[in-house]
């Protein structure tokens, strides 16, 4: 995309970029829609292309005898396959796809592995945005298996609407149940309590963020490690 700026992109990898490392990514670049479900990585199966997302929501989920869970979920602060590319792999056992439509920056894994190697300083960043993913994916796994679903909610929540304009989050009752691994009725009740106190407000194929502040409150510390350390290797690099 020879028109691109990288003042006029979102994503928050792009921005924390050198100018010159911008320069070596910029012409590979190809701003492309990513509809509700498309799939940004099939299990398995080598990965072609890496995302930069500008807006929406991405989901990496893990499949079991017992259906889908989600175990990493990503928006414009990330780029998709970055975990087996940059380790050297070029597939992973997990899909991902976007569970909130949006637009993303597609490169091919060729150029992006190929600017990485003309660049230290650009591998460096890449390999700190991995470890930010490795960090997420840990806390989820601590959260699932120690808190509530209805703080396990709240921290979710929260997480989407880091990655979304305004307070509105299009998301169905069963689809937050596969993403959290639990059952559908347990999802209602905790969005039940969360509404009934002020939290949110839930409506068809929608939930909206009416106090986030007291949404935090609810969620106590099993939000925020994953966003501080995004804060402190992308941000404060």
């Amino acid at each position: 995309m020879a028109h691109l700026q990288q003042s006029n992109v979102r994503n928050r990898l792009l921005k924390a970029m050198t100018y010159d490392d911008f320069a070596l990514v910029q012409p590979h670049l190809q701003l492309v829609d990513l509809p509700l479900k498309h799939a940004l990585i099939e299990p398995d199966v080598p990965v072609m292309h890496l995302y930069f997302l500008e807006s929406g929501i991405s989901s990496a989920t893990m499949k079991g005898a017992e259906g889908h869970v989600e175990v990493g979920l990503a928006g414009w602060e990330g780029l998709s396959g970055a975990v087996p590319v940059l380790l050297g792999n070029d597939r992973i056992p997990h899909d991902n796809f976007m569970q909130v439509a949006g637009q993303g920056l597609r490169i091919g894994t060729e150029a992006l592995c190929a600017a990485v190697e003309e660049s230290p300083s650009l591998r460096k960043l890449l390999l700190r945005y991995v470890q930010t993913e490795l960090v997420q994916a840990r806390q989820t796994a601590y959260v699932n298996a120690t808190y509530t679903t209805e703080l396990r909610l709240a921290r979710w929540l929260l997480m989407c609407h880091d990655r979304v304009d305004g307070d509105d989050l299009p998301v169905k009752h069963e689809f937050l149940a596969v993403m959290l691994g639990v059952q559908r009725t347990g999802v209602t009740l905790s969005l039940q309590v969360l509404e009934g106190a002020g939290r949110i407000r839930g409506r068809r194929g929608r939930i909206t963020v009416t106090s986030r502040e007291l949404l935090e409150q609810v969620a106590g510390d099993s939000y925020g490690a994953a966003e501080a350390e995004y804060a402190r290797l992308i941000e404060g690099a």
